[in-house]
């Protein structure tokens, strides 16, 4: 099996400093902010009794046969692997070949400064920061660079990829790319932190947001090329006009001197993960945005001040001082600025003008991801996660049903799925005595980490389910909402997304090295290590294959870490065949219904990567390393087809004590160029489909 490499000295979740700093504002060196007292709700029963007595007494052998049932989906699968998930809890075993679409070489471990695939694999770069995607943009000219310029260029540290059809146009496809955040002393040659130029200002409201470029595929290979200059390609910037629709548009925390309103904003930030909707949109999540504003000291309303804090807002400037240039990201100033970020952005891609959108019945919080469903009756369900320690993974249901069709009426329905609907929160419960949790990862005698979840409402239209708060207040201060509805705290929710083979729900976290500190959560049948560097994946499946149910089983599908530490687990899957993951973050599926694992802060001194994993039949568990990033880069996406892989290659180069004169990286173009985050796919070189 291939084997970690020795630890490295690393920040907290295996980051680098610098990557910290720009990324989430040093969010691991600031109080965790959520400070509520509702803790881990264990299963009662298995409080007072051990679980192993009342199997013995049989009193829940039918529960235990539901559980499993629940956890095996809706029949997708082949009645051996259905057989083997209930009765064996879906062990892998070991033998036979990999699983189709994973029939690959694992990559090992490695520190090398490139992406490196598997053997019989060739690759090429989609598209870098900065190429011309909208008619009059130049060419990338580091030294020339202008707001105008990065305005119609793709934009900076790519994060979540979606890839939609483009059936007018033959071999041609239609990218969709997040742009999570800029790093100036990356960007910019003799960046100055403390005293940035206004030019530099501008050029990083336009390097944020979203692109949508057309690509075209090469037939003799795999490849994917960027088509500049179409006229479906796009840029969504930090000045972009947005719709804020749904229930809380409008109300009085939404409101302010430039729009007082409440109903239009400018621009999208920290753009990190997304989904795509089944009637053609995507929607991207906004999460670290609290580092992007000033002052929170100067908010003098008690409540107002008390809900900044929860978010995770500080006093003093901030990191790229944008509130010398717009009054908006100054809170003293603009206090209620804060709020109108935070959203899970809709954009039409395909309508490059139309108004994106701000969805609030969704909720606010730090939005990793969003990735939807239908119900059978045709009602759109999301699935989203709150990055931070110690906070939750919640849901929407929509009220109106999705159309089929293509006409303007159409849709126009459907982008409005998501202003109706009933917003929940996770509480788990385990199914294990608590002494059993023993904070090292020792599974409970029973085998697995696993129990029983509700959907616990928090609003619904006007309608709110939360003593003390009115429907608006918990659409804009949705922590503050699920804090008093008792959720479950997790290590960091980031990607959630459902199996479209099976409906079963995999929520990636990340780690939680807080978990278990003094004063903090301490470990759970859902997040049983205390110190817990390397992470771990959750399974799911709503009680009856309803999407929109109030009851879920759940499980720990894998375990992160190093596979010869006796507190990891894949699956049930022998330790000794599988590739080391830590920190996982942006999931996906491909056709077979694997499970597709980017990481993000690996803490075993490998660089991030890409790993696919069997979720059902004798494979399940084993984790398959498919590719690594350069040198400080992140592995973000990812996109699976038939016959490629898309990775966006994040941050690459961001180590502590690089700069444009100093650079850690000379990837993508080589020494002497500029280090800059790039998309990348990879394809089999004798023309097949992905592992096979």
């Amino acid at each position: 099996m291939p084997k970690p490499l020795p630890l490295l000295p690393s920040h907290p979740g295996g980051r680098a400093a610098m990557t910290c700093r720009y990324r989430c504002g040093d969010a691991c060196f600031h109080e965790v902010p959520n400070t509520s007292g509702n803790e881990y709700v264990g299963d009662v029963i298995s409080r007072a009794l051990s679980r192993r007595s009342v199997l013995r007494a049989g009193a829940v052998v039918g529960a235990t046969a539901a559980v499993g049932a629940g956890l095996a989906g809706p029949g997708a699968e082949d009645a051996a692997a259905r057989e083997a998930t209930v009765a064996g809890h879906g062990h892998g075993h070991g033998s036979g070949k990999p699983a189709k679409g994973l029939r690959f070489t694992p990559v090992e471990p490695n520190t090398a400064d490139a992406v490196t695939v598997p053997e019989g694999y060739g690759q090429n770069i989609v598209i870098r920061w900065g190429e011309p995607i909208l008619r009059g943009a130049p060419d990338f000219d580091p030294a020339r660079q202008s707001a105008r310029a990065q305005a119609g260029q793709f934009g900076y540290n790519n994060d979540f990829l979606s890839l939609l059809p483009l059936h007018s146009e033959r071999h041609r496809q239609l990218l969709v790319a997040n742009h999570e955040y800029t790093n100036e002393e990356l960007m910019f040659a003799g960046y100055d932190p403390e005293a940035p130029t206004r030019e530099q200002v501008e050029i990083a409201w336009a390097a944020h947001g979203m692109s949508v470029v057309v690509v075209r595929e090469e037939q003799r290979t795999g490849a994917l090329r960027a088509v500049p200059r179409h006229r479906l390609n796009r840029r969504i910037t930090a000045t972009t006009e947005f719709e804020l629709t749904g229930p809380a548009a409008g109300s009085a925390p939404l409101r302010t001197s430039a729009d007082p309103d409440g109903r239009r904003v400018r621009g999208t930030l920290a753009n990190c993960a997304g989904g795509t909707t089944p009637w053609g949109t995507v929607l991207s999540g906004e999460e670290n945005y609290n580092q992007y504003f000033a002052n929170a000291q100067q908010v003098t309303d008690a409540r107002a001040a008390a809900a900044l804090k929860r978010y995770g807002f500080t006093d003093g400037a901030s990191e790229r001082r944008w509130e010398r240039f717009d009054a908006r990201f100054d809170l003293g100033k603009e206090p209620n600025e804060a709020n109108r970020f935070g959203w899970v952005v809709e954009i039409d891609p395909y309508d490059p003008e139309s108004t994106p959108r701000k969805h609030t019945a969704l909720g606010r919080f730090k939005h990793e991801a969003a990735q939807p469903r239908l119900t059978r009756d045709g009602r759109a369900v999301v699935y989203m996660g709150d990055d931070e320690r110690f906070d939750y993974f919640y849901k929407f249901v929509s009220s109106k049903r999705m159309r089929r069709g293509t006409g303007a009426e159409v849709r126009r329905h459907n982008l409005s799925l998501l202003d109706e609907g009933t917003l929940y929160v996770a509480r788990l419960s385990g199914n294990s005595p608590a002494e059993e949790i023993d904070g090292e990862g020792t599974l409970p005698e029973d085998g697995e980490f696993d129990g029983t979840g509700r959907w616990i409402p928090l609003a619904s239209g006007d309608r709110s389910f939360v003593d003390g708060m009115s429907a608006e207040e918990v659409y804009v201060f949705t922590r503050l909402a699920a804090d008093k509805a008792g959720a479950t705290k997790m290590d960091r929710p980031e990607d959630v997304e459902p199996s479209p083979r099976t409906g079963r729900v995999y929520v990636a976290l990340t780690n939680n090295t807080d978990r278990g500190k003094d004063g903090k959560a301490g470990p759970d049948e859902a997040n049983p290590r205390n110190a817990n560097k390397h992470g771990q994946v959750l399974e799911f499946a709503e009680r009856g294959d309803d999407p929109a149910g109030r009851r879920f089983d759940w499980r720990l599908f894998l375990v992160c870490g190093d596979p010869e530490d006796p507190g990891t687990y894949f699956g049930g899957f022998p330790k000794d065949q599988v590739s080391p993951i830590s920190c996982p973050d942006n999931v996906a599926f491909d056709d077979y219904g694997n499970l597709w694992i980017s990481t993000d802060g690996n803490e075993l001194g490998s660089h991030d990567g890409l790993f696919g994993v069997a979720t059902a039949g004798p494979q399940r568990g084993r984790v398959r390393q498919f590719l690594t990033v350069p040198r400080g880069a992140e592995t973000c996406g990812p996109v699976v087809q038939e016959r490629r892989v898309l990775v966006a290659v994040q941050h690459p180069g961001e180590v502590d004590g690089a700069s444009v004169e100093k650079p850690a990286s000379s990837w993508p173009d080589g020494p002497g160029r500029y280090v800059r985050p790039a998309v990348v796919a990879a394809w089999p070189e004798d023309g097949g489909r992905i592992g096979r």
